[in-house]
């Protein structure tokens, strides 16, 4: 399970997804990007069924 974690940058509120506490590299984005994922949310649900980790 992701951590959730809410931070600033440059004045601007984020919020910052990693996969473990330790995350280099964790997925953060602000409300503007916020409100275009959840505005397509069943778009972005289709394309990760669509599109199973190569792993599996």
């Amino acid at each position: 399970m992701a951590i959730v974690e809410f931070g600033e940058f440059k004045g601007n509120k984020m919020i910052v997804l990693k996969r473990t506490p330790d995350d280099k590299y964790p997925f953060q984005f602000g409300l503007g990007k916020a409100r275009l994922i959840v505005e397509h949310i069943s778009e972005i649900k289709k394309f990760v069924d669509d599109n199973p980790p190569a792993d599996l």
